[in-house]
């Protein structure tokens, strides 16, 4: 039996209107094999006659308790040597697949490759280019997750074998939570210098803010997704004082110094072509 290169795994809930972006772009990579696992949560739009129009993707539906549950269960089904998951409404870059296969046969000790990422609005348009650096797990716990999840392919034997899935408690940085915790288990990160897909950006995504719109239900989600970051800084990172509030403040230095630092890294790091 052929072994399988990668498996995508896609949560989707009444996403039609975006997941045939999605599919096609996985259709269309080659100088690869793969697996597309579609995790549906009871979507009552058209999507699984979207998904039915392409061969290449398998389709579950089933209730489940968020889409970490679902991302979960696709990680547990997968068969292939990588895996990613890609948002319902996100898409890959043409040769993403097999760029990160070249990657991993010259990277093999790595067990997590991630790449740049473009946002693009909900047309498809684009809007911002995202180009990042080798992995910093103080990165990760002082600044928050700044690694896209939709660009990121973690291998199945170190990673998911080993029982390493998301938390299901985490809504909305259940990304970067997983980064944290592999890092703080000595997991080894690998950057990709290239763009390897498109996260879309539109009214329904779990994380984006627009600070001048929220309303008081708007604020509490805004605090819980900062109590997340918060959590996993606590859990893999360390306290300065028993005091929370001089913890806050050292927090906020931290802050600082990598919003600071950022910048630099990405110049550094920046593929040749785009300097």
């Amino acid at each position: 039996m052929e072994s399988i290169d990668f498996t995508i795994v896609t949560a989707s809930y009444n996403y039609a209107r975006y997941i045939r972006d999605c599919l096609q772009s996985v259709a269309e990579q080659d100088g690869v094999t793969f697996e597309h696992l579609v995790m549906d949560g009871g979507s009552s739009d058209e999507t699984a006659d979207v998904v039915a129009a392409f061969p290449h993707a398998s389709f579950f539906q089933e209730p489940d308790k968020g889409m970490s549950d679902a991302i979960n269960k696709g990680f547990l089904k997968a068969k292939g040597k990588w895996v990613i998951w890609l948002n319902a409404d996100d898409r890959l870059k043409p040769g993403s697949l097999k760029a990160a296969k070249e990657w991993a046969e010259n990277h093999p000790t790595a067990d997590v490759i991630y790449g740049g990422w473009n946002f693009i609005d909900a047309d498809g348009n684009l809007r911002r280019r995202m180009t990042l650096f080798p992995y910093s797990q103080g990165m990760m716990l002082y600044l928050g997750c700044y690694i896209g999840s939709t660009s990121t392919f973690f291998k199945r034997e170190s990673v998911i074998n080993e029982g390493h899935l998301l938390n299901e408690e985490y809504r909305y940085v259940m990304d970067g939570e997983y980064y944290a915790r592999l890092g703080s288990l000595g997991k080894r990160f690998s950057y990709l210098p290239r763009i390897l897909a498109d996260f879309r950006l539109h009214g329904n995504n779990l994380s984006k803010r627009n600070y001048g719109t929220l309303d008081a239900c708007g604020w509490l989600r805004l605090q819980t997704q900062f109590a997340e970051t918060r959590a996993y800084r606590r859990a893999y990172g360390h306290a300065c004082s028993k005091d929370e509030n001089i913890n806050a403040l050292i927090d906020g230095c931290f802050y600082l110094y990598y919003r600071l630092l950022k910048p630099l890294l990405k110049l550094v790091h920046l593929p040749r072509h785009q300097r």
